[in-house]
């Protein structure tokens, strides 16, 4: 299993990613985690991961 280009702390269990600005950039995907603590970007391949402490959300 390969590692993640980047991992990025998370606030929310829902989080946006584009990629960032520049030849890596896609279009803006919103990605829930669910009742999972990570979530890699399907397009980049970016791990968000909830910060520690963070408490899930309702999903809607």
């Amino acid at each position: 299993m390969r590692e993640p280009p980047e991992i990025v702390e998370a606030k929310e269990p829902v989080v946006a990613c584009d990629g960032d600005a520049g030849p890596s950039g896609h279009p803006r995907v919103y990605l829930n985690m669910g009742a999972n603590t990570q979530i890699d970007c399907p397009y980049c391949g970016r791990r968000f991961v909830l910060k520690q402490g963070a408490a899930h959300a309702a999903a809607h």
